[in-house]
Order: C-alpha cells, then sequence, then structure tokens
C-alpha cells in the first residue's frame, strides 16, 4: 500500500505531463494492486482525488486510453465507486471512446460503462444522455456476423453492458426495444449459439427484455421461437435449460408466440422432459418437472396454438395429457386437469372430451383429493368441470354422470378459489328445472351459499354465490327452493344483489325476486320488507344511468308485488309519494301492466325473442 500511494502522487504528476512511458508504469502498478485488493486500492484511489485526472487522459489516441478504462472497470466492480465515477465527469468521454476502432479500447469502455450502470441509477442515467446506449447498439449489428473469439468475447461485453443499463428499468428497456435492440439479439443467438458466454448474455437480455408487453410483438416478428428451441434441445445441463425456462416462460404469454413455439417443437421437449423427471425425487428435476409442465399448460391459453395441440381430440399431446390425470404425481395432476380446462374452451372441444368419459376421469380424480386433499388440484378440476358443463349439450350428460353429487362434496372447503369453482360449476349445470329443483331445496348448500353471499373478502365467491341463489330459483320456479331461501336467510342477498354494478346481476336478481313475489310472496314479504326492496326499486327507476332492461324488470317486479291486496309491501308502495298528485310507483306499475300484452315479449325481454337465459321475468311463464 506504500507503493500503492507513491504511484498514486507519481500518476498525478505524469498525468499533467503526459509522459506515456511513465504513465503506463503507473497505470501498470494500479492494475496491479487491484487485482490483488480492489477493495482497498478503490478506496485509496477514491481518496486520492485522482479519478477526477482519469477523464482527461480517455483520449482515443493515447496508447494508455485502454488501461484507462480497464482501471475504471475494476474499479467499478465496488458499489461505492459507481457515483464517484459519475461525479468525476468520466461517463461522456467513455462514451466517445465507444467510436474508436481500436477492439481492445472498446473492449475495456464497455467493461466499465458496464459496470457503472450495475444497479446505478446514475450511472444509467449518465450513459442514457451520453446515448452509449445507440452507439453500442450500432456495434452489435456491426459486428453480429464475426465469429472470430476476440470479437464474440467484445459483443458478450456489449450485451452485457446493455444488461447492465436496463436492467428491471422499465423505460431504459423500451428504449433499447424503440432502437430495435431485439432482433439484433436474436440474430447474435442464431449465430454465435455454440459461444457459451454470448448465448448466455442474450438469454440474460431476453429475461429483462421480456417482460415488457411492448417487447413481444418485435419477439413475434423473429425467429425467436426457433432458435430458443433449437438452443433448448442441446442443453443437458439442468441449470443452462432453467435458464431458457426462464426466457420462454414471458414470451409464450403472447399468443403469436405460443403458437410459434408449438410449430418449432417446444412441446415434445417438454413432453421428453416430464417422462425423464417424473419418477425421480432429486429437488432439481422436481422443479424442472413443474416448469415443463406449467409451460406446456400456457401454451394452451393461446386458441390457435391450443387446437393444434388438440388435434380433433385424437393428438398425441392431448392423449399424453390425459394421462396425467390418473398420475399420482401432484403436479401431473394439476397440470392434466388445467391443460383440459384450457382445451376446454370451445363447444367442439367440450363436446367431444364429455362423449370421450373426460368427465369420469375428472370426478375420480376429485374423489382422490376430498378429504386433506390437494387445494391447487381440486382447483383446476373444478375448473375443467366447470368449463365442460357450458355447452347445452354437455349439462344433462354431466348431471346423469353425477358431476353435481361430486363437486357437493367440497361444500365445507374453506379454500375460497375452490369455493368459487364449486359455484361456477354449478351454475354451469343447473339449466334443468329438475336439477335446479334439487339443488335447491338442499338446505345445506343453500345455507352455505347464503354464508358466502357475506364473504365480502372474496369478490369472486359472494357474487357467484348471488348468482348461484338467484339461478335456482330462475330455473326451478318452485315454492319449495323459495321456501328454503326464505328459510336459509337468502332474500335479503337477492335485493342487493339487485344493486349490483354489473347489469347482468341486477337482471338476474330482479327476476328471481319477481318470482318470489309471483309464487310465494306471503312467506318472503317480511324479508323483503326488511331489506328495503321498495326503496331499491325507487333508486333503480329514479336513476337516470340505470339500463332500460333494469328499468322494464324492475316495473315487472312492481307488478309482481302488486298482485297481493294484502301485502304491506304495496301498502309501502301506495304510501310512496315523493311528487305531488300521486304515487309514481302506481304511476308506473299502471304503465307496466297497460303495456304487457303488446310489448312484455318485445320491449321488456333483454334477450332474444326466445330469450334461452330467461334473464326477463316477462318471459318465464
Amino acid at each position: 500500500m506504500d507503493n500503492l500511494s507513491d504511484t498514486l502522487k507519481k500518476l498525478k504528476i505524469t498525468a499533467v505531463d503526459r509522459t506515456d512511458d511513465s504513465l503506463e508504469g503507473c497505470l501498470d502498478c494500479l492494475l496491479q494492486a487491484l487485482a490483488q485488493n480492489n477493495m482497498e486500492t478503490s478506496e485509496k484511489i477514491q481518496g486520492s482525488g485522482i479519478l477526477q485526472l482519469f477523464a482527461s487522459l480517455l483520449v482515443p489516441q493515447s496508447s494508455c486510453t485502454a488501461k484507462v478504462a480497464n482501471i475504471i472497470a475494476e474499479i467499478a466492480k465496488n458499489e461505492f465507486m459507481r457515483i464517484p465515477c459519475v461525479d468525476a465527469g468520466l461517463i461522456s468521454p467513455l462514451v466517445q471512446l465507444l467510436n474508436s476502432k481500436d477492439q481492445e479500447v472498446l473492449l475495456q469502455t464497455g467493461r466499465a460503462l458496464g459496470n457503472i450502470c450495475y444497479d446505478s441509477h446514475e450511472g444509467r442515467s449518465a450513459v442514457d444522455q451520453a446515448g452509449g446506449a445507440q452507439i453500442v447498439i450500432d456495434h452489435l449489428r456491426s459486428l453480429c456476423s464475426k465469429t472470430d473469439p476476440a470479437n464474440e468475447k467484445l459483443l458478450t461485453v456489449f450485451c452485457g453492458m446493455l444488461m447492465n443499463y436496463s436492467n428491471e428499468n422499465d423505460s431504459l428497456q423500451a428504449q433499447l426495444i424503440n432502437m430495435g435492440v431485439i432482433p439484433t439479439l436474436v440474430k447474435l443467438l442464431g449465430i454465435h449459439c455454440q459461444n457459451a458466454a454470448l448465448t448466455e448474455m442474450c438469454l440474460v437480455a431476453f429475461g429483462n427484455l421480456a417482460e415488457l408487453e411492448s417487447s413481444k410483438e418485435q419477439f413475434a416478428s423473429t425467429n425467436i421461437a426457433e432458435e430458443l428451441v433449437k438452443l433448448f434441445k442441446k442443453q443437458i445441463d439442468h441449470d443452462k435449460r432453467e435458464m431458457v425456462f426462464e426466457v420462454l416462460a414471458p414470451l409464450a404469454e403472447n399468443d403469436a408466440i405460443k403458437l410459434q413455439l408449438v410449430e418449432a417443437g417446444l412441446v415434445e421437449c417438454l413432453l421428453e422432459i416430464v417422462q425423464q423427471k417424473v419418477d425421480s425425487d432429486k429437488e432439481e428435476d422436481i422443479a424442472e418437472l413443474k416448469t415443463a409442465s406449467d409451460l406446456m399448460v400456457l401454451l394452451l391459453l393461446g386458441d390457435e396454438s391450443m387446437q393444434k395441440l388438440f388435434e380433433g381430440g385424437k393428438g398425441n399431446v392431448f392423449q399424453r395429457v390425459l394421462s396425467w390425470i390418473p398420475s399420482n404425481n401432484h403436479q401431473l395432476q394439476l397440470a392434466g386437469a388445467l391443460a383440459i380446462a384450457n382445451f376446454a374452451r370451445n363447444d367442439g372441444n367440450c363436446i367431444h372430451m364429455v362423449d370421450n368419459g373426460i368427465v369420469e376421469k375428472l370426478m375420480d380424480l376429485l374423489d382422490r383429493h376430498v378429504e386433506d386433499g390437494n387445494v391447487t388440484v381440486q382447483h383446476a378440476a373444478l375448473s375443467a368441470l366447470r368449463n365442460l358443463a357450458i355447452p347445452v349439450i354437455n349439462k344433462a350428460k354431466m348431471l346423469s354422470a353425477g358431476v353435481t353429487e361430486a363437486v357437493l362434496k367440497f361444500l365445507k372447503s374453506e379454500m375460497p378459489p375452490v369455493q368459487f369453482k364449486l359455484l361456477g360449476t354449478l351454475r354451469m349445470l343447473i339449466d334443468a328445472q329438475e336439477a335446479a329443483e334439487q339443488l335447491g331445496k338442499n338446505v345445506k348448500l343453500v345455507e352455505r351459499l347464503v354464508e358466502w353471499c357475506e364473504a365480502k373478502d372474496h369478490a369472486g365467491v359472494m357474487g357467484e354465490s348471488n348468482r348461484l341463489l338467484s339461478a335456482l330459483i330462475r330455473h326451478s320456479k318452485s315454492k319449495d327452493v323459495i321456501k328454503t331461501i326464505v328459510q336459509s336467510g337468502g332474500i335479503k342477498h337477492l335485493v342487493t344483489m339487485a344493486t349490483s354494478e354489473h347489469v347482468i346481476m341486477q337482471n338476474e336478481a330482479l327476476v328471481a325476486l319477481a318470482l318470489i313475489a309471483a309464487l310465494e310472496l306471503g312467506t318472503a314479504e317480511k324479508d323483503l320488507e326488511g331489506a328495503k326492496l321498495v326503496q331499491i326499486l325507487h333508486t333503480l327507476l329514479a336513476d337516470e344511468r340505470s339500463a332500460p332492461e333494469i328499468k322494464y324488470n324492475s316495473m315487472v317486479l312492481i307488478c309482481a308485488l302488486m298482485g297481493s291486496v294484502a301485502s304491506a309491501l304495496l301498502k309501502e308502495l301506495e304510501a310512496w309519494n315523493p311528487w305531488a298528485g300521486g304515487s309514481i310507483f302506481l304511476d308506473v306499475a299502471g304503465m307496466a301492466l297497460s303495456a304487457l300484452p303488446t310489448v312484455v315479449f318485445s320491449v321488456l325481454c333483454c334477450c332474444t325473442d326466445e330469450c334461452p337465459s330467461n334473464l326477463c321475468f316477462a318471459c318465464i311463464p
């Protein structure tokens, strides 16, 4: 360290005199000291005030320039030195050196800028202002095709510099994307796939950029899918495959890239990994199995990629996925059920799968997870059943197969995701009057629904519970179902549902309430009065923002309420007189009644002429 102090003093003098021989000796001593103890030497350099002199030494024509840049690169490895490097005015001359023709100067300059940018807002900002990124990208384009070792080393440094410059910084990543860095990096990967260091640097850069939604379109316009799959097939080492996975996952969120990856053969690679790792108990193999199967499910989220892999239900991929469901591996059970849910996104696929026994496989899977089961598997299997139940033709088949009984076993679940899918599956199934009546008279189910209607911490569960309550009434049109719901305390939730921000839920609630008023008003009257139904109807009718169908169905409900001359609700309607000259409710009801013979099946109906979804009371026989 004494020699270092002498060197620093001497450097101050020689830097002014510009004697290259003496200067070069001082710089060699500094590099040697940094190699021996980087942190302590960097502290000494900072304390000596020599940093400011380095800016004057960074000149293209000097033989010492590369060594000065090398020293800056070494000291910038220390976090505490990055801001002092910026404050010493080193960024601008370093960026100017990027225009040099000397490969060693370019190499050390790239290292210096990359290290200064690492996790440093000040460093990145200074390089940005000096325009360093664009010059580096231009170099990558011009040097891309050269495969000699020295050039590949320089390309690796420049890629690393851009990575440090933009890492976890959305605005700088967007800047690089706008500069067109993505096609250049993809080309680099294709040409230099044999160079491990450069390939790794490209993958890290892809991983950073792929997180930005704006990057997906540029990636989709390149052959990135083909290059990544080609690279993936070559990888034997787990860590290297993991790096490729980290790029594939965010890219596969884009539907166009999903299809490209499928066409490039990624699915076959993933299935091979699953087959190789399924019986292993090694931690890294278990992790890789999960990553591969999760990515497989992600690829099926794209409509085109999903349909290509379904192949009319006869494709190899579809058949392999089916074999995962009865597996003893929870990860494969989960991935298999999620894959079926993704395949079940159009009527044709759903009908084919139900006709070929997939429902029974899913019910068997659920049976294995009733007691202390895996929540994610329960959720996935219920998701698949819900999607399969959407086509009308499947509902009766699934009811006959015993799906409702299988689903009701999970009523005791305390997990909101499972509750949500359970409710959705039941709601999809009960279009038939008989099924709705059977479920609607199930006291345990109705009591659970009423309980979940108050699940304010889980909006999805609360909303689905309300919709299922309404559906039980609308589809069953049963007095017994209404009585069960009244006795379980469900009426107030249906009234509240009529104030939902979602028009479809308001409609469903109003239709259910109109049926209650028409079929079993005496039983429900106190609950309707306690829930302030009349006030809510007034609000809906007076609110200019209420949709026309909401006002129409509110009128129909008023008509139904007027059907009982002894109704306390009717008295409340008569008593409500917000404007002089008569009750608005009676006026509205009179209008509705007089219009019913000619308008009820057209104006009041918010659906089609046949109104298959029963969203209007007017359409109910």
